[in-house]
C-alpha cells in the first residue's frame, strides 16, 4: 500500500471516529415551567450549562425546555422521576405534604435573603434529600429571595387579614391565611391581578419585584417591610440517567450539583426580587409599612402554630422534627440568612 493511500485510509478512519464522538455526546433535557426570559433561566440555569459545557470539553449539552412544556409545574418532579426530562425545576410546595422536610424553609420568618441562604439551605437539606425524594437524584436546593404581603388597604397586624381574601404564593401561606381568618384564593400568578382587579382578592404574598413583573403593582399599593415566607427549589435529576453517565461526565455534574451553585444559581433572581423592594419604597404611590417590634411580635405569635403543626406532621412521618430544626436553624444561621 502506498503512503497517499495509507494516509487516506488513516484521514478516514479519523474523521469516523470524530463523527462517532460527536454522536456519543451526552445530551441533557433541562425542563421548567418559568417563562424562557424569567431571570433565573438568564442568569442561573444558561451560565450553569455553559459552565457544565466548558468543564466537560463539550461532551455534555443541554436542551432547555421551559414554560410547561413538558408537563405542568405541579408534576415536575414525577417528569424527572419518570425519565420525560434528565433535570427538572421542582417546587416541592405544588404538592403539599408529600415533602413536609424541605417546607421547614417556608415558614413565616425563617429566611432573610437567597443569595447567603441558598448555599446554606443545600448544605442543609443535602442531609435529608436522599430520604424525602428517593425517587430523583437531588442535583441541588435553593431558596426564592423573601416575599411579603401586598395588599389593597393597608394591613399592619395578623389580625387585619380577618375576613380578606388573600392568593398565597405557597401550601404553608395558604395555612397562614386561614389560620388568621383570611380566605386563600388559589390562582396561577399571571392570573393574579385580575382576581385582584375585580375584588375577587385582597392581596397577595409575593416576592417584590414579581408584583411588578406581573403588574399587580397597579392593584396593591400596600407592602409589610419584612421577610415573611420563602419558596424553596429543587433541581431533581432522573436517577438511572445520572447513574448511567460515564464515570467523567458525572464528575462534571457533581462538581456542579453544590452549595456553591446553588447560591450562583439563584443570586441573579434573588438581586432583581430585591430591587423591586427598592422600587415600592422610592414609589410616592406605593406605602411600604415598616413594622413595629410589638407588631413584629404579634405576627410572630399568631403564626407560631404552623410551627407547631408541622413538627407534628414531620414526627408523624417518622423523622425527628427537632434535631432537623436544629440543624437548619445551625446551618442558616451560620450561613447569616437566618431570621432571628
Amino acid at each position: 500500500m502506498n503512503n497517499k493511500k495509507t494516509l487516506s485510509i488513516l484521514t478516514t478512519t479519523a474523521l469516523i471516529g470524530l463523527a462517532g464522538a460527536v454522536q456519543a455526546e451526552t445530551s441533557l433535557r433541562l425542563a421548567h415551567w418559568l417563562p424562557p426570559g424569567h431571570a433565573l433561566q438568564t442568569t442561573g440555569f444558561e451560565p450553569w450549562i455553559e459552565s457544565i459545557s466548558e468543564a466537560s470539553d463539550g461532551g455534555i449539552s443541554f436542551s432547555i425546555f421551559p414554560a410547561q412544556q413538558l408537563g405542568s409545574a405541579t408534576d415536575h418532579y414525577d417528569i424527572a422521576r419518570n425519565g420525560i426530562a434528565d433535570i427538572t425545576f421542582v417546587a416541592p410546595s405544588y404538592q403539599p405534604s408529600r415533602f413536609p422536610i424541605i417546607s421547614l424553609a417556608e415558614h413565616p420568618f425563617m429566611v432573610t435573603n437567597a443569595i447567603e441562604g441558598s448555599a446554606g439551605f443545600n448544605d442543609w437539606y443535602q442531609q435529608y434529600a436522599q430520604q424525602e425524594m428517593p425517587d430523583v437524584h437531588v442535583c441541588m436546593a435553593f431558596i426564592q429571595d423573601p416575599g411579603t404581603l401586598h395588599t389593597v388597604e393597608p394591613v399592619t397586624l395578623p389580625s387585619d387579614l380577618e375576613g380578606e381574601s388573600i392568593r398565597p404564593a405557597q401550601a404553608v401561606m395558604g395555612s397562614m391565611v386561614s389560620l388568621l381568618g383570611g380566605v386563600s384564593i388559589q390562582v396561577p400568578a399571571p392570573e393574579a391581578r385580575e382576581v385582584i382587579s375585580r375584588g375577587a382578592a385582597d392581596g397577595i404574598t409575593f416576592p417584590w419585584d414579581s408584583v411588578y413583573l406581573f403588574g399587580i403593582d397597579k392593584e396593591t399599593k400596600y407592602h409589610i417591610d419584612f421577610p415573611l415566607y420563602t419558596t424553596t427549589f429543587v433541581l431533581a435529576m432522573n436517577k438511572s440517567r445520572y447513574q448511567g453517565l460515564p464515570e467523567n461526565e458525572r464528575a462534571v455534574i457533581d462538581e456542579h450539583c453544590t452549595s456553591q451553585w446553588a447560591s450562583e444559581i439563584s443570586s441573579g433572581w434573588a438581586r432583581q426580587e430585591q430591587s423591586g423592594r427598592v422600587r415600592a419604597i422610592e414609589d410616592p404611590t406605593h406605602t411600604v409599612h415598616e413594622p413595629s417590634s410589638a407588631e413584629m411580635a404579634a405576627w410572630q405569635e399568631a403564626t407560631a402554630p404552623l410551627m407547631d403543626a408541622w413538627r407534628e406532621e414531620v414526627t408523624d412521618k417518622g423523622y425527628d422534627a427537632a434535631a432537623i430544626e436544629a440543624s437548619f436553624r445551625e446551618i442558616m444561621g451560620a450561613a447569616g440568612a437566618l431570621y432571628e
